[in-house]
């Protein structure tokens, strides 16, 4: 294969080396994939303004994240069945995340426990949570990441009702894997790919392995989490999330101006503008048009986070000068991981990284704090 470049680079590799299931789990979205397209376009129309003669010998890209020191505005964002992309997956995201000084969050969904993760780095990381019916079980989950130093939690809100991903039906993607002649000889040709799950500390959701009561396998659990998303869910749910958690609180899944308004007002720490990637409501806006309308909304009331398309530091550059802080990779997050497990995220940290930063030095900026929306155009020229 030729150098790798970029994150479509990497994408191509995992393509070739990660099963079809797993592979189009990580890569695809929800009915007709219309906001999973969005997401990408809308960022790309967006130009950059260009400016000479500018002093940028010295540049920083460091800031905060939810109140934590970071060497770029970006984080690894939370991602179901990582460990499915590359045996012990979670774990080589966190430690890359952590030798690149940005944070990691696991998700509720990982293949490899919250206590694996933490035994097998230095770092403490973030964590995700849904609000599952079963609200002890969710109680718990808090204390094991209060257990394991976790600074933030991350509520994740816009998966009570899960949205229908035509693909992953088509691919048989169940938990375990539905064994059709197709899958078997596409995991038989990925041995590099099944060597690794084999070695890994678990292949099962090992957040949920052994503490559901009834669900002794992979079935018996992929058929609980497929009843305990929560319809009810509501803003009332955060006064006990606060009171149980002693950290960062960070609501994920914020799309519209006045529920980022009513987020603020429950006085949570950061919210992520995200439409989950494109994987929930197919049809709903790009991360990045509703992005500048919900930081107006906020003001300085609470920190603006954004993801959705970031493939690149120039997409992240855009989404920075809009108002957001930081964003959040997942899809090229899984691309590296996919394409050469630990190795490859940290390609990916440095792609976007290298990028951010070229750019940031060609718009005549100097401090990743100080970019804003002077350093945009629309596509025909004009001022933003």
């Amino acid at each position: 294969m030729e150098p790798i470049t970029t994150v479509l680079d990497l994408r191509e590799l995992a393509r070739r080396r990660v099963p079809r299931a797993f592979f189009e789990y990580a890569d695809r979205g929800a009915y007709d994939e219309l906001t999973l397209r969005d997401n990408r376009a809308a960022l790309e129309a967006i130009r950059l303004r260009q400016r000479v003669m500018v002093d940028v010998d010295r540049r920083s890209l460091a800031t905060t994240l939810a109140g934590q020191p970071v060497s770029m505005p970006l984080a690894i964002g939370p991602t179901g069945l990582t460990g499915l992309q590359c045996g012990s997956g979670e774990i080589h995201g966190a430690r890359a995340a952590a030798k690149a000084g940005i944070p990691f969050c696991l998700s509720t969904m990982s293949i490899c426990s919250l206590e694996q993760v933490r035994a097998a780095v230095d770092t403490p990381f973030w964590f995700q949570i849904y609000v599952m019916r079963d609200r002890g079980f969710a109680r718990e989950l808090i204390q094991r990441a209060a257990a394991a130093q976790c600074p933030a939690l991350m509520l994740t809100v816009d998966l009570t009702v899960q949205g229908q991903r035509h693909r992953e039906i088509k691919n048989g993607l169940t938990v375990p894997p539905k064994l059709t002649l197709r899958n078997l000889l596409d995991i038989a040709g990925k041995p590099r790919w099944a060597w690794s799950v084999l070695r890994a500390p678990s292949r099962s959701f090992g957040n949920l392995e052994g503490c559901i009561r009834g669900a002794d396998s992979l079935t018996t659990l992929a058929q609980w989490i497929a009843d305990q998303f929560d319809p009810t869910l509501n803003w009332r749910d955060l006064e006990w999330i606060r009171a149980s958690w002693p950290g960062k609180l960070i609501v994920k899944g914020i799309l519209d101006a006045e529920d980022a308004r009513l987020a603020a007002d429950a006085g949570v720490d950061a919210i992520v503008v995200s439409n989950h990637g494109g994987r929930q409501l197919d049809g709903a806006p790009a991360s990045v048009h509703m992005l500048p309308r919900i930081v107006d909304a906020v003001g300085d009331r609470t920190e603006v986070l954004f993801d959705g398309g970031i493939l690149s530091g120039q997409s992240l550059l855009k989404g920075l000068a809009l108002g957001a802080r930081g964003g959040l990779i997942g899809k090229a997050f899984l691309y590296g991981l996919g394409a050469m497990g630990e190795a490859g995220v940290t390609r990916t940290l440095e792609i976007i990284r290298k990028e951010l930063d070229v750019s940031m030095a060609l718009t005549g900026q100097t401090d990743v704090r100080a970019v804003n929306r002077d350093i945009l155009l629309r596509a025909d020229g004009s001022p933003w």
